[in-house]
């Protein structure tokens, strides 16, 4: 059996194995609250490596990676940026968000941004929170397929328009099986596979290369603080521009919904870990989750950066956003770079199947009029459109995977993750939640469109946080 024939022949398997969740989950889902949140009835397993795999896109496999293979030592700032994220999310809004969304009955990120502490929900607010979510998820979901386009482009040998139909209408086809259910059960088991390639690939990269040698090679580098190997302000300003990625996890809303469908548990334990300052519990279940989403992040995120360092001694290639496709297949023979070429899609679809879901409720559920919900057929032909506008952005943006997630991540997590914060603070007037999500976005939008702004810039993921922020607490404040 070739290369190609047993890569296809895993992915074949693969595909089956997805549908099959998704018709077993599809018998779980009765109404509303299923399609969109499961029930609130997640395990700990599957909402940690659901919300783990959701959060930890292509950008995570490709992205990571190809920036270390290109970034060199400065690219272990990544490391302290991603983890500080799941920190931030599983310490600080798991609990109180599990615990605030069930009090408002909150469906969507969206109803608990909207939704003050009287109940009130503002209809402007939602407006203006679906459609940062659409224009974002237009970018993030096209870094997907075009990371798909790229994988299929380097391993079959295809055209790139040709990949990016292709990988989008694998995408596609599974998003439309089924709802919430379907999406985790099969996000946690592409979250599993992506944990296994990022164990096995670095570490017989890492045996391949040699401890001496790796160690060798980054000790003779400068660039410790900035790609450039510049120092002072420069290389301060890289540093906390990484740093900043942290801050964007609370506003992803493909991953916090995790935390508002995790079964809620009548046992909850004492000390440090047991009640936060809010007076919120943590539930046993959230605990448990809590140390399955590190520990699996402790997983992947050192395991992509050593692969990158690896991959320079290893192999030459202009395409750094490639070196875990041109590495499986170096250093592995086809049957096994086929299973990592799985789970380079596992990441690819974890993330493109969770954002065609939320930004399909953002149209039938968050935009609604009273009570009237969209049908199923409505609510897929949402689907359908905006894969159709990610695929072509995809086609027709020339922007790499790294720098097209990262804006779309950073302009969601300035928008929504003050607010957030705030909501779970205990409240915010509804001019300044409304301003606070404008500023969070056109500032980052502002930003991230300057001519002489680079990837890592402290101005596109730190300012229009602090300033969205600010807004939120002076409305605090002032309740």
């Amino acid at each position: 059996m070739n290369q190609s024939s047993s890569i296809i022949f895993v992915l074949l398997l693969y595909k089956a194995v997805l549908i099959g969740f998704g018709i077993w989950a599809s018998r779980r889902t009765h109404d509303t609250a299923d399609y969109l949140l499961g029930g609130r009835k997640l395990g700990p397993w599957v909402a940690a490596i659901s919300a783990s795999a959701s959060s930890s896109s292509a950008w995570t496999l490709l992205g990571v990676s190809g920036a270390a293979y290109l970034y060199g030592l400065s690219a272990i700032w990544l490391l302290p940026a991603t983890l500080s994220g799941f920190l931030i999310n599983w310490i600080l809004i798991a609990p109180r968000l599990a615990s605030h969304s069930r009090k408002i009955n909150a469906l969507t990120l969206t109803d608990v941004l909207a939704t003050d502490d009287e109940l009130q929900s503002s209809m402007s607010l939602r407006w203006i929170s679906s459609l940062v979510i659409l224009f974002c998820f237009v970018f993030y979901i096209a870094s997907q397929f075009d990371a798909a386009g790229q994988s299929f482009q380097s391993v079959f040998g295809l055209e790139k328009q040709t990949s990016i139909l292709f990988g989008a209408g694998i995408i596609l086809l599974y998003t439309l099986l089924g709802g919430f259910w379907a999406v985790s059960l099969t996000d946690t088991f592409q979250g599993i596979m992506m944990a296994l390639a990022s164990f096995i690939l670095p570490l017989v990269a890492f045996l391949s290369v040699g401890p001496v040698a790796l160690w060798e090679m980054l000790s003779s580098q400068s660039a410790l603080l900035s790609p450039s190997g510049a120092g002072g302000i420069l290389a301060l300003g890289y540093i906390l521009g990484t740093l900043g990625i942290g801050i964007g996890y609370p506003g992803q809303p493909h991953v916090v919904n995790r935390f508002m469908a995790i079964e809620e548990s009548n046992t909850s334990e004492s000390g440090a870990s047991g009640s936060s300052a809010s007076g919120t519990s943590n539930s046993l279940n959230i605990q448990k989750a809590r140390k399955i989403a590190i520990g699996w992040a402790c997983i992947i995120y050192p395991g992509m950066i050593v692969l990158g360092w690896s991959g320079r001694l290893l192999l030459d290639i202009p395409a750094h956003e490639q070196i875990l496709i041109e590495m499986s297949t170096a250093l592995f023979p086809p049957i096994v770079s086929g299973i990592i070429l799985a789970a380079v899609l596992s990441a690819i679809m974890s993330t493109a199947d969770s954002q065609l879901l939320v930004a399909s409720s953002s149209v039938s559920h968050d935009l609604r009029k009273g009570d009237k919900e969209w049908s199923v057929f409505q609510t897929r032909i949402a689907v359908v459109v905006i894969c159709a506008l990610s695929v072509a952005m995809a086609l027709f943006v020339d922007k790499s995977i790294y720098s097209r997630v990262l804006f779309a991540f950073s302009a969601m997590g300035s928008a929504f993750g003050p607010l957030l914060i705030g909501r779970l603070q205990g409240g915010v007037r509804s001019g300044y939640a409304i301003a606070a999500v404008l500023a969070g976005f056109l500032l980052t939008l502002f930003f991230y469109y300057l001519p002489f702004q680079s990837e890592g810039s402290p101005l596109e993921r730190l300012v229009p946080f602090v300033a969205s922020f600010g807004i939120v607490q002076l409305g605090r404040r002032r309740m």
